[in-house]
């Protein structure tokens, strides 16, 4: 059954007010934090504002709890877990390391960024928590509304747009970047409708941001020393993605059209989400084999 143009309107209201509670909590945040610079200030707020939006999302709404917007554990869940990690880990090798295996990029030693075992476990949670954080806001509450007002794939482009303009602010940002993080949020989104959880995204997200680093190459225009070396590059920025990082480059747009199909044709265990239940009856009958 349609839902009415009142529903519509309240699902946009509460979106609003939603990414309203969530940017002014990642803002507040994003100061008190200031101390600790502005890559800790940037990711634990978005966790913040993630998880506090979300939290009186569910108390304003009384849609339900945290588990109704995907993060229910279930049976496949640590296998949607894994899944993510390779895809996301996977894909960040392929983009820093593709390029050195070709000749096209070198190690060089990086005496500023020494390597540091206690250093890289607290940026990885910090990572964590911040692919946690924009996964709530950008996949959770708001699209999974939205999704089950709208359609679900009526609602992937925009999401995606969402996604980009929140990171257009990012350090050294560029056009190819923000295509990029564009087609990172169809994809994330996608894999929500594929897994109806957000384990699968968040994890994607996280093997991707923390892999990424390990090379040595900036995170969207953030330089994290995580292993005492650095990847410069013999390739013009187009493939090396400049100060950006290789977020902004070719490869992250191939590897990211090519995650598509990965995740496409991966076989997992679809969850449904409260939100927006006729998105899996509607995959299930697309995914249904003819006579």
């Amino acid at each position: 059954m349609p839902a009415t143009s009142t529903s519509h309107l309240i699902a946009g209201v509460r979106v609003v007010v939603f990414l309203a509670l969530a940017y002014t909590i990642q803002f507040v945040a994003f100061l008190l934090l200031q101390p600790f610079g502005l890559f800790v200030g940037a990711t634990i707020g978005a966790f913040a504002g993630g998880v506090l939006a979300t939290f009186l999302a569910v108390r304003i709404y009384q849609f339900g709890s945290l588990s109704d917007i995907g993060l229910a554990w279930h049976a496949a869940a640590s296998r949607h877990l894994l899944i993510g990690l390779l895809f996301g880990a996977c894909a960040a090798v392929f983009v820093a390391g593709f390029p050195w295996l070709i000749d096209k990029a070198y190690f060089v030693p990086a005496p500023d960024y020494p390597f540091s075992p206690s250093g890289m476990f607290m940026v990885g949670i910090v990572l964590l928590f911040g692919a946690l954080g924009e996964e709530l806001i950008f996949r959770g509450y708001p699209f999974q509304m939205l999704a089950g007002r709208y359609g679900t794939f009526q609602i992937l482009l925009p999401a995606g747009v969402l996604f980009a303009a929140a990171h257009a602010g990012n350090l050294n940002s560029s056009p190819l970047a923000l295509l990029n993080t564009f087609l990172w949020g169809v994809l994330l989104g996608y894999s929500v409708l594929r897994s109806g959880d957000l384990w699968l995204p968040t994890a994607i997200h996280f093997g991707w941001n923390f892999t990424l680093p390990l090379f040595g190459v900036n995170l969207s225009g953030f330089r994290m020393g995580l292993t005492g070396y650095s990847l410069e590059w013999r390739a013009s920025d187009l493939w090396s993605g400049g100060s950006y990082g290789p977020e902004g480059s070719l490869l992250t747009f191939l590897v990211v059209v090519s995650l598509f199909f990965a995740l496409h044709r991966v076989p997992l265990v679809q969850q449904r989400l409260p939100l927006m239940p006729d998105a899996f009856v509607e995959a299930e009958e697309e995914e249904e084999p003819g006579p």
